[in-house]
């Protein structure tokens, strides 16, 4: 498959700009490319970049980040209509309120919290992934996802996107773990936090991932109920989705 397109992009303002396309599902067929992208925030992009997403056909963002971040890193793009779906973080705040009485911070803390905020991804953020998949079943690519980083509210998303075109697990996991070697950290994140946490802060880990599909087993009974009850995805959007996002 050499001659498959490049999966990541190197955008000078989005270091983790991907390509969800090339992926096999178990009936044979694979995930388009250059229909859905993934990244971190398009509030850096240069001009440069705007040419490659233009170039792209790429007219439509969905932006995980809450509030504040929207307003701290604004997407304004000429021709890319933004649509929000506010995932309001929690990480940093957790953190800093253990700090705040006095304990020592340590990775093992701040692995529990990221682990603690994909579950509630499940539990308190589904409508936004809900609404994703109506936009995506309305056929509105090539579109990219993102939030911040582009690696947790939008692995999460990501990975059930795969998930629901039948992309094998281990695929998903390797898609998702990416982010660990394109993600490029910006060193002034919470600087106020301790080094070893704001490693983890910057990286993704198979257990975070594993924490939210804990949470979908624990309150749905099993992925496809998720897909139907909580997404809204039944069978017909299943196959709607397939006939978009797939290879004929």
């Amino acid at each position: 498959m050499s001659d498959s397109p490049a999966r990541h992009l190197n955008l000078a303002g989005a270091s983790n700009f991907r390509d969800l396309g090339g992926y096999p599902a178990r009936d044979g067929r694979a995930v388009r490319w250059r229909q859905i992208f993934r990244s971190n925030h398009l509030g850096h992009l240069t001009e440069a970049d705007i040419r490659v997403l233009r170039s792209l056909g790429v007219r439509r963002a969905f932006d995980f980040r809450g509030t504040e971040e929207r307003v701290a890193t604004i997407c304004d793009v000429e021709d890319i209509a933004v649509h929000s779906l506010p995932v309001e973080p929690t990480v940093v705040a957790a953190l800093r309120a253990r700090l705040a009485t006095g304990v020592p911070l340590s990775s093992t803390d701040a692995l529990e919290v990221m682990r603690d905020s994909y579950r509630n991804y499940v539990r308190r953020n589904t409508p936004s992934f809900r609404a994703l998949f109506a936009h995506l079943v309305g056929d509105h690519a090539p579109l990219v996802i993102h939030c911040t980083a582009g690696k947790d509210r939008t692995g999460f998303a990501c990975a059930l996107i795969l998930h629901a075109l039948d992309v094998p697990d281990h695929l998903i996991s390797e898609d998702y773990l990416l982010t660990n070697r394109f993600y490029r950290r910006d060193p002034s994140a919470s600087s106020d936090l301790p080094e070893e946490v704001r490693q983890v802060l910057a990286s993704v880990h198979t257990s975070f991932l594993a924490a939210a599909f804990e949470a979908i087993g624990d309150d749905y009974g099993n992925l496809e109920n998720y897909f139907s009850e909580g997404l809204r995805l039944g069978a017909a959007e299943r196959t709607e989705l397939k006939a978009r996002y797939l290879e004929s």
